[in-house]
């Protein structure tokens, strides 16, 4: 079935239509989508140039997660930027794809990432010894090739699945960019198959990225509460912190958003939550990783100087 659609763009009401917050939101956001661009460039250029301490799988993986983040907060941000200097804030049909398309890539890519990271500091901290062959370079490359290739089949399953509807009715999405939840709400077909397509992907991507990163921690912990001196303990959770805060902002959030039914809709609670996992965790990913990560400190250190 193709689609039938009499709509031709969409208005974007963003995260709020009240005229007196357009301009403090632009400079925020400004601040945040620069804060986010600068960062994640940052640990891209330092893991790749300043020290071959960073040419490990762990950085590696890390340059591929600051990709994504790259690349996520890019699909929404700049059209929402400029939406906000604008008194018609629209977007074309096929933008509008383009954006559920790339931040669906985007999302699915990263919780397997994340994922992928977890299983990489499991074998760092309970199998050291086994580390450098579990984790060698054929196997890393092999691994986030899966993780990108998984995203894009991913992304364009369920966006060709969104093609296939009708939008006849209203065309304004109460969201700040074309998220897939948002955009299916003001469908005339039936969408059904788009939510059940929606919730599989969900549980495929966050659960069972959710169930192999705490499944991770589980060993994690248990190894380091085997660890007898207080130090050694200290040194072993200190390799691991960092990925745990951001996996706890991540799952935290995204999930939420794509496992609730429609029913559950709340615009205003989904575009709080969608805030805080597209704009905000990229963000700090960059921040969490380099304050609190003493090789990463030392290579900016190196490229400061």
């Amino acid at each position: 079935m193709k689609n039938q659609s009499s709509v031709t763009e969409f208005i974007l009401v963003g995260l709020s239509s009240l005229p007196e917050y357009q301009m403090f939101l632009f400079v925020l956001f400004t601040f945040i989508y620069m804060t986010a661009l600068t960062g994640n460039l940052i640990i891209i250029i330092i893991t790749i140039t300043t020290s071959t301490r960073l040419h490990t799988p762990m950085y590696f993986l890390l340059i591929n997660l600051s990709l994504i983040n790259l690349l996520s907060i890019s699909v929404s941000i700049p059209k929402m930027l400029h939406n906000l200097l604008e008194h018609r804030k629209t977007i074309a049909f096929f933008g509008c794809i383009t954006q559920i398309y790339l931040f669906t890539w985007t999302l699915g890519s990263e919780a397997l990432v994340l994922a992928a990271m977890a299983f990489d500091r499991y074998v760092a901290v309970c199998h050291p010894l086994h580390y450098t062959i579990i984790m060698r370079k054929e196997v890393c490359v092999e691994l986030i090739a899966g993780v990108w290739i998984a995203g894009v089949i991913n992304s364009a399953v369920n966006t060709g699945f969104v093609l296939q509807l009708s939008f006849c009715d209203s065309n304004i999405i109460n969201h700040f960019f074309c998220e897939l939840p948002s955009v299916l709400k003001l469908s005339c077909s039936d969408i059904s198959r788009n939510e059940t397509l929606a919730f599989l992907a969900d549980t495929v991507f966050g659960m069972g990225s959710c169930v192999v990163t705490l499944t991770s921690y589980y060993f994690i912990l248990r190894t380091i509460l085997k660890i007898r001196s207080t130090e050694g303990k200290k040194k072993a959770f200190s390799t691991c912190s960092s990925h745990l805060i951001v996996v706890i902002l991540y799952y935290s959030t995204a999930i939420y958003t794509y496992i609730h039914p429609s029913s559950a809709y709340s615009p205003d609670r989904d575009k709080v939550i969608t805030v805080l996992y597209s704009v905000i965790t990229p963000a700090l990913n960059p921040i969490i990783y380099s304050l609190r990560n003493k090789e990463v400190k030392e290579a900016l250190r190196k490229l400061i100087r």
